[in-house]
């Protein structure tokens, strides 16, 4: 028989009484089952016809050649997306304080442990006791069901797997190193080596996603070599990522809220990036954060809180990365090494990353395209050079389990998010803090009340869906420019998935440049409060010289 170590029994404890606090609150919340059922079936009454019309017209003018078929197809979304909505909105009205306890559990949580996908898993089911009390095995694995089914993670899922397969071919041919050494050669310091990391992120900037794998993978081994801490590799891959493609007007970021923007009555059929262009002088966040990278990089603010302590870390001789970084490093995990070619080939690295970057732009934007014609294109590239079909293959395993501990994480992360909507987290906050709103103050409000709600939930697309039909009409309500006000929207979404322990963008990072998510957020959120702090003047100034 075993013994049970002191840490174990502190466990055993803290899991106990977890239970049983689980169990109090189911007995204490209001069962909200049959008013969600009558609320969905009232809206679907209200709003069928005038929504039917809404989606037909606008199915029939930006795509013409949509059959009826597609067009009632839409016509249903759009009706349980108001349903979804109507019935979130009312019972968080019905809960009231009930829908933050989710997430102050899931933020102490994670600070107290510092194991994020555990945090996760019990936030969740402490949301679907709320939401749904004794019920609430069935709604959590419906919402597994339903999360893995969504069309969006399937989505990162491919792109991610393929890229990890892309990323172990080019370790494997020697790019990686050819690369390195290049950089090395020319870049005989840090700093020099992180502006080339930045730029690097900046020229990518047409998706997110493919600056962050495509830099991470590229530029920690360079870093590497100057000893620059992970944490900081990550801080500048992370921060010139997705800030640079919100203010990059043809960039997918640009083309998605470009056509929420649309969808919500600003701008017409077909004019989504004109619409969007006018958004972004004044995405104060995603400036203040480029220009506050900047200012880290050359020293001009100096590294200070974790980041300070991850240098003194390596300056006493300490790793590059951070305990537990291994488990979501998308490259080798140090179980086998790596063996490369004697003489490695530049071309290696360079062919690759062009034909990913070529053909992702070809396809309109698609990074899936993109990925799989890269794969396509790797398969006779390095066949011709002589790697095995079988090592070929072998190389493109390795690369998606290295993207396992990621995957794991963002599908418990959407789950999460799933929940939130489901207890009108969103709703609560946002009636909460607009109550008596100014006209002069609705600015920075909506910026800081989504950059609250974009830190908890973690999905920044997701939150955009949500906050447009939100904060458009508060504008439009109060006689304010809803330009600015969407602006402020997309300016929280960009804070909130830098900030997130758990958001896409602080996953992905994280796999790219080898670095735990955990420490990746610490260290990087008090770099993202100066920024959103010189945001947040912007929107208050902004919003006293228009309507003060």
């Amino acid at each position: 028989m075993c013994k049970i170590n002191i840490l174990q029994k502190k466990n055993i404890m803290l899991y106990a009484i977890m239970i049983v606090c689980f169990i109090i609150v189911g007995l204490l919340v209001p069962d909200v089952s049959d008013l969600r059922e009558e609320v969905a079936e009232q809206t679907r009454y209200q709003v069928r016809e005038e929504v039917a019309a809404e989606v037909a017209m606008y199915m029939l003018a930006e795509y013409p050649d949509a059959t009826q078929e597609e067009i009632n197809l839409a016509i249903i979304e759009a009706v349980e997306e108001e349903v979804g909505i109507a019935v979130s909105s009312a019972v968080s009205y019905v809960f009231g304080l009930w829908v933050l306890l989710p997430a102050a559990f899931l933020i102490i949580y994670i600070f107290w442990t510092k194991r994020i996908i555990e945090a996760l898993t019990l936030a969740t089911i402490l949301g679907l006791i709320i939401g749904h009390k004794g019920g609430f095995f069935w709604s959590f694995s419906d919402m597994l069901f339903e999360t893995v089914m969504d069309e969006d993670l399937a989505w990162l899922i491919i792109v991610c797997g393929l890229m990890g397969g892309i990323v172990a071919l080019i370790e494997k041919s020697g790019g990686g190193v050819a690369f390195a050494n290049m950089v090395v050669r020319y870049a005989k310091t840090a700093k020099p080596t992180l502006f080339s990391t930045m730029i690097c992120a900046l020229i990518l900037s047409i998706d997110d996603y493919l600056a962050i794998l495509a830099t991470g993978s590229a530029m920690t081994p360079v870093n590497d070599k100057h000893r620059t801490p992970r944490e900081m590799t990550a801080y500048v891959v992370d921060s010139a990522a997705a800030p640079a493609c919100v203010l990059n007007p043809i960039s997918t970021w640009s083309l998605f809220i470009g056509g929420l923007l649309v969808a919500n009555g600003l701008g017409g059929p077909g004019e989504q990036v004109l619409t969007y262009v006018r958004l972004i002088p004044y995405n104060f966040y995603s400036i203040a954060t480029l220009i506050v990278l900047v200012l880290v990089v050359a020293g001009v603010i100096p590294k200070f809180g974790p980041m300070k302590g991850a240098f003194k870390r390596v300056a006493e001789g300490g790793p590059l990365a951070p305990p537990g970084s291994e488990r979501i490093d998308m490259r080798s995990s140090g179980e086998e090494e790596v063996e490369v070619p004697k003489d490695p080939k530049l071309y290696n690295f360079f062919v690759p990353i062009l034909v990913l970057l070529g053909s992702t732009i070809f396809f309109e934007f698609d990074m899936q395209m993109g990925v799989i014609s890269t794969v396509g294109f790797c398969f006779i590239f390095f066949i011709c050079q002589g790697m095995d079909p079988m090592d070929f293959v072998d190389q493109i395993l390795r690369g998606l389990k290295n993207m396992l501990m990621m995957i794991v994480l963002v599908l418990l992360a959407f789950a999460f998010a799933d929940m939130t909507e489901q207890i009108g987290f969103v709703y609560f906050v946002v009636d909460f803090a607009t109550q008596n709103v100014t006209p002069a103050m609705l600015f920075v409000t909506i910026f800081l009340v989504f950059v609250f709600t974009e830190f908890i939930m973690g999905i920044s697309w997701g939150m955009y869906v949500m906050a447009m039909p939100i904060a458009i009409p508060v504008a439009i309500g109060l006689g304010v420019d809803p330009y600015i006000a969407a602006a402020a929207v997309v300016s929280a979404g960009v804070f909130g998935s830098h900030s997130c322990f758990y958001s896409d963008s602080t996953i992905l990072t994280s796999a790219a440049t080898g670095c735990d998510n955990f420490r990746h957020a610490l260290t990087q959120i008090p770099f993202g409060l100066i920024g959103a702090v010189a945001a947040s003047i912007g929107f208050i100034v902004l919003g006293q010289v228009m309507y003060g």
